[in-house]
């Protein structure tokens, strides 16, 4: 595979992934960033727990969707996460996956 045949692959899975977002992201409640990944879920707790000289964060989430390129099922039932770095949730009302009709894909 040539290099330009790989980059329209690679620009078709993202369009494909980024389509994908738009269409389930109205199923979620919560959108949950860490340092490794991007998620959409129902159902998210997060602990912080404490070590001998130092803590981490663990985050649990239900009915999650995974903003991963390469997995095949992005649907995940359940997902624990550890880290030691910041975890950034938000809850989302329905109108903030309203795009603007400029930024739309699909015309």
């Amino acid at each position: 595979m040539n290099e330009d045949a790989f980059d329209d692959y690679e620009r078709s899975v993202e369009l494909a992934l980024f389509r994908e977002y738009r269409d389930v992201a109205k199923q979620f409640k919560y959108v949950v960033e860490t340092e490794r990944r991007f998620y959409l879920a129902n159902e998210v707790n997060l602990e912080r727990k404490d070590a001998a000289n130092d803590f981490y964060f663990e985050l649990s989430m239900r009915d999650v969707w995974v903003w991963d390129i390469y997995r095949s099922d992005r649907f995940v039932k359940q997902v624990r996460v550890l880290t030691f770095k910041d975890v950034n949730i938000e809850e989302l009302n329905v109108h903030d996956f309203e795009l603007p009709k400029e930024l739309s894909i699909d015309e």
